[in-house]
């Protein structure tokens, strides 16, 4: 982990593979997937030229809205999201936010801080 609160996982896969493998854990961990920004693909449409880079949206309100109830500032950072991007050797890497940086920023309850750990399990399941 960086100082800035960015966890960099390396993937063997390509990023739309980890993509997919991300997006499929998760769906089996009955987590609603809400969004998918496709940052590269935007760029491309622009004319610009980027590295593969595609963000994934995700989040339960029943373990996030407590977090928001505590520590309204909280809402800035979530719902959860995992960012799967290429760099410009051709390593792939998964990125998110570590739940202990969430709890520093936000003053989020220890008691809470379990609704959004689950990220680093399923993270680490999705580089697999």
């Amino acid at each position: 982990m960086s100082d800035n609160g960015i966890v960099n996982v390396s993937s063997p896969h390509s990023v739309l593979d980890t993509l997919a493998r991300l997006e499929a854990v998760v769906l089996a961990n009955g987590i609603p997937i809400l969004a998918m920004v496709d940052h590269s693909g935007d760029a491309a449409k622009a004319g610009i030229q980027m590295e593969p880079t595609k963000l994934l949206i995700f989040g339960n309100p029943k373990a996030g809205t407590p977090i928001m109830l505590a520590s309204p500032s909280a809402a800035i950072d979530l719902p959860l999201k995992a960012l799967v991007w290429q760099d410009k050797s051709g390593k792939v890497w998964l990125s998110y936010n570590s739940p202990a940086y969430l709890k520093q920023r936000h003053d989020i309850p220890d008691n809470l801080l379990q609704n959004i750990s689950g990220i680093e399990a399923i993270c680490a399941q999705a580089v697999r």
